[in-house]
């Protein structure tokens, strides 16, 4: 029989240079998770492995520059799921970078949960708490980076309004019907600039019909100071934005 040394050496070996991952990749019974711990350890002192975290490691990656460590994307993945299930996204700047709305790329990266404090702050990565409106899962959190781009849109860092409203149309207008629906299901958990700017935009490309309900959640007198007229989106005024 394979001793629990040499089984976690074979796994870790199939394990693509560069990628990170954690107890549950090697597939572990709980009994072999001492005798796991200290074959761990081995690795890491003889450099085929490192740590980022507790319980997180990568394979490092070797090129005629020396030692490469995983990118950003590969970094933040481990702190997104629990036990296979995804529990978070990432969110923030760095996101509103993917998106193209800043050109700005921070150095600390916002990873947003319903009910856990995701806190990294490592020499590889940092990772900010940030809190997600709606429990996250594999099926809604595209929704909700869209919802979050959306609610800060006044403060993203160096974004360009106009340019930043032609993006947002842009997604949305790729989106399904059902997905539409979905989000603004989703943005009756958010503020009201969010549900108030959301549905401008889809008044714009013409999802007029089922905005009923995404405006009467909105107080009539309120109004919601987005640095946006109507030259940037004429809808805006309709929604109380200004």
């Amino acid at each position: 029989m394979m001793s629990v040394a040499k089984s976690i050496e074979e796994k870790i070996s199939k394990i693509k240079e560069g990628q990170t991952f954690t107890y549950k990749e090697l597939q572990l019974d709980q009994k072999q998770y001492q005798s796991a711990a200290k074959s761990i350890e081995r690795l890491i002192k003889k450099g085929v492995i490192k740590r980022i975290s507790p319980g997180v490691f990568f394979k490092p990656k070797q090129s005629v520059f020396g030692e490469l460590i995983p990118n950003n994307e590969e970094l933040i993945k481990p702190y997104l799921f629990n036990k296979g299930k995804r529990i978070a996204y990432v969110t923030g700047s760095y996101l509103y970078n993917k998106l193209g709305l800043t050109s700005q790329v921070p150095q600390i990266i916002k990873v947003a949960s319903f009910n856990k404090e995701i806190k990294i702050n490592k020499q590889n990565i940092k990772i900010k708490p940030a809190k997600s409106y709606v429990e996250v899962t594999n099926k809604n959190y595209q929704y909700l980076e869209i919802l979050d781009a959306i609610k800060d849109f006044k403060k993203i860092p160096d974004i360009n309004p106009q340019a930043g409203i032609k993006v947002l149309l842009n997604i949305l207008n790729n989106l399904e019907h059902r997905e539409i629906n979905k989000i603004i299901a989703y943005s009756l958990k958010y503020p009201p600039r969010t549900r108030a700017l959301l549905g401008a935009l889809l008044e714009k490309i013409g999802f007029g019909k089922d905005l009923e309900e995404l405006k009467s959640s909105l107080n009539p007198l309120s109004e919601y100071a987005l640095g946006i007229n109507k030259e940037m989106l004429e809808t805006a005024e309709n929604w109380n934005i200004k």
